[in-house]
């Protein structure tokens, strides 16, 4: 026991005295947030101003398109909802000239002059799409838009262009059935939903796109440390059998007791990390908890004390099964390449619920889920997932634990045989078969 507390009291300490693991503990959250808001706010920025002009064939739209840049009665509506429809939040800002061509049977052919504008390469006088509006579009309800555009892929101003006009459009053909227009807004507008989760003791609490979210944040807190921590093992067990610092440790003590202390202090490093995020999302999130409430919105029905048990539990349970699975990469290669190509079908494997995630979240109860859920190796994630979006019979949480005990277990068992074997052997890497010989006889 002294000896394995004396290789985790090293491991750990190694770690968190590291400049790189200081900086990182506190610069990654901002530098996550970064990566989230950043690229959002220049997209936006980026969008610039759109030069187009609509043809229009009914004569009839152009008080639609006198403010492009305003949500229609209809997007205003739909934003009030808990998932608002996709809309303006990346919209680049429209110019649109307006042209009246009432009647205009060959539209495109008056077209042509606009669509030539688009291949200038004059800033002032290109033009960078052109919208088709057919003279029969109120009144047949299989006419179609045309829109050209400089991009294959500006489906964002396209789809700003159609809202602007299916709504004009849909106006006036309810208006010709007569009714009035002061009555549109109110005929037109959308009921609001709101989403309840109730749980199996008939408690009712907010659910929808925060509980999405919130389940993909700690679902990348659960993963990343453990990938990164993961390595960290491999690479340093590569290092000190390169160095050949190994055959001076295994002299004084077991492979057990050194494969043991360098996972449980690296664990430990990892939730001490994780804690640390967790704290200062924490801090953080006092403000917007004070805003929330002000706002009418109760935090605790996204987090409770149960979550962070849960995240605690399945955090060390995750990282204990995969972990294995690095380790024997270092014992058994020579350089981090080598151990990246062995172990990186295992990893593939062993991330099918992040790869999953949507579907996990959106349907905690299907047989995928509970399933996965209940499964070695996928069990931890996938269960953890599910007391977070839904409310799982105790007895499954009890079972994933228990077969993820189990797993780690066998896998700590292998470990420790390919291990005893691997950590001193040099030279050509090892088939699976090999590694399978040394499970027996180790």
């Amino acid at each position: 026991m002294n000896k394995f507390l004396a290789v985790f009291k090293r491991e750990y300490l190694i770690a968190v005295r590291r400049k790189m693991f200081i900086i990182m503990t506190f610069l990654l959250p901002a530098l996550m947030a970064g990566l989230m808001v950043l690229p959002s706010m220049l997209m936006v920025k980026g969008m610039g101003k759109k030069k187009v002009v609509v043809l229009d064939g009914t004569g009839r739209l152009e008080a639609a398109f006198a403010m492009p840049n305003e949500p229609t009665q209809e997007e205003k509506a739909a934003e009030k909802r808990p998932i608002p429809r996709r809309r303006g939040q990346m919209s680049s800002s429209l110019d649109v000239d307006y042209v009246n061509r009432a009647g205009d049977a060959a539209l495109q052919s008056t077209a042509q002059p606009y669509l030539d504008r688009m291949t200038q390469k004059e800033k002032g006088a290109a033009l960078d799409g052109v919208l088709l509006i057919p003279p029969d579009a109120v009144e047949s309800p299989d006419a179609t838009l045309k829109y050209f555009g400089r991009s294959s892929t500006d489906f964002i101003t396209q789809e700003r262009l159609a809202s602007i006009t299916n709504s004009a459009v849909q106006r006036l053909r309810l208006t010709g059935k007569g009714i009035a227009p002061g009555e549109l807004d109110q005929l037109m507008s959308e009921m609001r939903i709101e989403a309840l989760q109730v749980s199996k003791t008939g408690e009712q609490k907010k659910g929808g796109v925060g509980n999405f979210f919130i389940g993909f944040i700690f679902a990348a807190l659960l993963v990343l440390p453990t990938l990164i921590y993961g390595l960290e093992i491999m690479r340093g067990i590569i290092q000190e059998k390169t160095d050949r610092v190994v055959e001076v440790l295994v002299s004084s003590m077991t492979p057990s007791q050194l494969l043991t202390g360098k996972i449980m202090g690296i664990a430990a490093v990892g939730l001490t990390q994780v804690t640390v995020w967790m704290l200062m999302g924490v801090g953080v999130g006092v403000f917007g908890a004070a805003t929330a409430v002000m706002a009418g919105v109760s935090v605790a029905q996204y987090l409770q004390v149960s979550t962070f048990v849960y995240f605690i539990i399945f955090f060390v349970l995750a990282y204990l099964t995969y972990v294995c699975i690095y380790a024997i990469g270092g014992a058994v290669c020579n350089s981090d390449r080598e151990a990246q190509q062995l172990i990186g079908p295992f990893t593939m494997i062993m991330l099918l619920p992040w790869f999953l995630m949507a579907a996990i979240i959106t349907n905690p109860d299907s047989t995928l889920s509970v399933g996965m859920s209940l499964a070695p190796v996928f069990g931890p994630l996938t269960m953890f997932i599910r007391t977070l979006v839904s409310d799982p019979p105790f007895w499954h949480v009890l079972v994933s634990i228990a077969v993820s005990i189990a797993t780690i277990a066998a896998f700590f068992w292998a470990t420790a045989k390919i291990f005893r074997t691997g950590i001193l052997s040099y030279g050509k890497r090892p088939t699976i078969p090999e590694m399978w010989r040394w499970m027996k006889v180790a």
